[in-house]
């Protein structure tokens, strides 16, 4: 195989597909590589780690057609630290050369046929715009779970809903839900659980056109945007019934400057310390964030708001807290609560497709 191609270019692409490849200390030492085939002018290089596969697609100077497996990290930093330029890639048996100008480096390749073929997902395509999409999940992704001991939440729900499509996402902690309207991807009544990584990867490569196909079969997805297809495995098991959360009748909310309310937290926060939550101290006069740190200090800050109900005072964690009010859109929000210990929704009244839900910390 061999082959010329633009530093830049070939280094995004390396980037991409390894953001899929598996760690060093996987049981397939190949998954921790790159493969690398090349026919004619174009250059798919794909990696995975079987849960999750990433292949892009650019287009090079070819010269001899090829398929071979590059150490997936190293081949990166290696094309990277090159003179900017044109590159040059030439396999022959187990040994990769990559050269730049006066710069050249010698590769041990992986085993081209050990490295698996994942296939693509069986459904129809279905085409998306992608910039509403690329709304949508910053607003829910970062609500699912980290924790792999409750893989149910460590997806973000994909449904059918009312003609469109829901995005939800919870950690037990904050629910985000987001309402895509007319955008029919799924039957009605259907349903399907996508990892919450691979939709931050997908997230990453959406501005690379204008237009996402989306393939949702029976346990995998994929996901084409320009020259990149993701492709994962579906979660499987029932996410949790989430409505049953969303309170129904708030007898009190505020309204308030979402970019004066993000800028005051982000503020407070600074003495909210281990694990100190945030108190949000609602009345007729406005509001008051106050944060306490035992042995460190506290922090007090007054915002105009407009509260009807009862005066209340309850308690958030400011990273959840600042990370709903960051993906709201809109210049105003409101939150909505019944009392102290019950959960809060924010909302943006000129927005109804977002809704996220937060619950209280218990303070004495």
């Amino acid at each position: 195989m061999k082959f010329r191609c633009e530093r830049d270019v070939l280094v995004e692409a390396l980037g991409g597909a390894g953001r899929a490849a598996a760690g060093r200390g996987t049981a397939l030492p190949v998954l921790s590589g790159v493969r690398v085939e090349l026919q004619g002018d174009q250059l798919r290089l794909t990696g995975t780690d079987l849960e999750l596969t990433i292949s892009v697609e650019v287009t090079v100077a070819g010269e001899v057609d090829g398929t071979t497996v590059l150490p997936g990290r190293l081949a990166s930093d290696v094309v990277r630290a090159l003179p900017g330029g044109s590159v040059e890639v030439e396999v022959e048996g187990e040994q990769a050369r990559i050269s730049a100008g006066r710069s050249e480096f010698a590769l041990r390749t992986l085993p081209a046929e050990e490295f698996p073929r994942v296939a693509e997902a069986a459904g129809e395509p279905v085409t998306l715009a992608t910039d509403e999409l690329a709304s949508a999940l910053a607003q829910v992704v970062r609500a699912a779970s980290n924790d792999d001991a409750r893989p149910i939440l460590t997806g973000v729900l994909l449904a059918a809903h009312d003609g469109g499509l829901r995005l939800v996402a919870t950690d037990s902690y904050r629910l985000a839900v987001r309402d895509l309207p007319g955008t029919s991807v799924l039957a009605e009544g259907q349903h399907v659980l996508v990892p919450s990584r691979a939709l931050q990867e997908l997230s990453r490569v959406l501005s690379g056109g204008s237009e996402l196909k989306v393939r949702l079969g029976e346990r995998d997805a994929s996901f084409e945007v320009g020259g990149t297809r993701l492709t994962t495995v579906l979660i499987e098991g029932e996410f949790p019934p989430y409505e049953r959360l969303i309170p129904q009748a708030q007898p009190n909310r505020l309204t308030v400057g979402r970019e004066a309310l993000l800028e005051a937290v982000r503020r407070v926060r600074l003495l909210a310390r281990e694990a100190t939550p945030v108190r949000l101290q609602m009345s007729a006069d406005g509001l008051e964030l106050v944060a306490v740190t035992q042995d460190v200090g506290q922090a007090h800050e007054s915002l105009d708001a407009k509260h009807e109900g009862e005066p209340l005072t309850v308690a958030f964690n400011p990273d959840y807290l600042m990370q709903g009010i960051e993906v709201a859109p809109g210049d105003e929000i409101t939150i909505e609560t019944i009392d102290a210990l019950k959960p809060a929704v924010l909302r943006v009244p000129d927005h109804p497709e977002f809704l996220y839900l937060l619950m209280p910390v218990r303070v004495s």
